[in-house]
């Protein structure tokens, strides 16, 4: 079956690990073009995300990254960059693996729209608008002020609309969710968040949050973090993620279902879902539980409808 994976963040550890080579199977490595194909995914979401590590980020650090993506990933004859519709529809008529570019947190934007617009030119498609904490635009989940946004974070909201950039709110806190819900008003992502009412993570969605990215016809990435999928049992099995999906699958959520495992930007993973080349044992526990063509659209089908209807024409 054909896979496509929401997010994963290989790209900051061939940044933080040059020798690492994305065409091998690294140990090292989640994700590598090897794992990508034995396990049948057709798109990776690969995120441009400056780790903890760069106590000050900036743009710079972001083309090093833009860099790497080409150099190292896209240059590899089996992966084809995707940056609009006509691309994708070229991939699915090839045998190569399609790479989207996001970036995760703006910080390192520095709130200058002009680099939002060069990253736009460079391909990135999706923007996760902060990591767990606060910057120049929003607050993020783990903020304990728990605000919104800032007057500027608004004002760039208009330029994803305007540009066509994915808004991705997966980081971001309560407040600033409902606010970007009245400013932004195209379909809206949560690249690797799973369900409260399952596990009561702060990364996780509200049933509230769920609806309102069903309403807006977005998309929710149920993500491989065992700790947003059980936050009981320190292994946790395959099955404790079919509870998530059912769960927003009762909110009337089915065809707003896929996955962002964040492969790569774990230390800790599910029994069997270890890297991606393990997901097989995931399809396994999805047939076993659903209907073929739910199965099909959860891991490809209803990524590959948002994606056709949100990329550039």
């Amino acid at each position: 079956m054909k896979i496509m994976d929401g997010h994963c963040d290989a790209l900051t550890k061939l940044f933080v690990n040059p020798k690492l080579d994305f065409g091998k199977e690294e140990q090292e490595l989640d994700v590598s073009y090897p794992r990508l194909k034995h396990a049948g995914v057709r798109v990776q979401c690969f995120a441009i995300y400056l780790s903890d590590t760069i106590q000050q980020p900036t743009f710079d650090h972001i083309l090093q990254m833009v860099d790497i993506f080409h150099r190292k990933i896209v240059s590899h004859p089996g992966m084809r960059f995707i940056q609009n519709v006509q691309d994708w529809h070229d991939m699915e008529a090839g045998e190569q693996v399609g790479a989207i570019l996001t970036l995760e947190g703006v910080d390192a934007l520095a709130g200058n729209f002009t680099h939002l617009r060069i990253l736009y030119h460079l391909g990135v498609r999706s923007i996760g608008l902060t990591w767990n904490y606060a910057n120049w635009a929003a607050d993020g989940v783990m903020e304990p002020r728990k605000g919104g946004f800032t007057r500027k974070g608004k004002l760039m909201l208009r330029e994803l609309e305007t540009m066509g950039i994915i808004a991705d709110v997966s980081h971001l806190s309560q407040t600033a969710f409902w606010e970007m819900v009245e400013v932004y008003r195209k379909p809206f992502i949560a690249s690797h968040s799973n369900a409260q009412k399952i596990c009561p993570h702060p990364r996780n969605l509200s049933d509230d949050q769920i609806k309102a990215i069903i309403q807006c016809q977005g998309l929710i990435g149920i993500t491989f973090v065992p700790y947003f999928v059980d936050s009981v049992n320190l292994a946790v099995p395959i099955a404790a993620l079919l509870k998530h999906i059912d769960h927003v699958c009762s909110l009337e959520g089915e065809r707003h279902i896929g996955f962002g495992s964040d492969f790569d930007g774990i230390e800790q993973w599910i029994k069997g879902l270890r890297h991606t080349g393990q997901y097989e044992n995931l399809i396994e526990a999805l047939c076993k539980n659903y209907r073929e063509a739910q199965v099909e659209a959860f891991l490809f089908g209803n990524w590959r409808n948002f994606m056709l209807a949100n990329l550039p024409k």
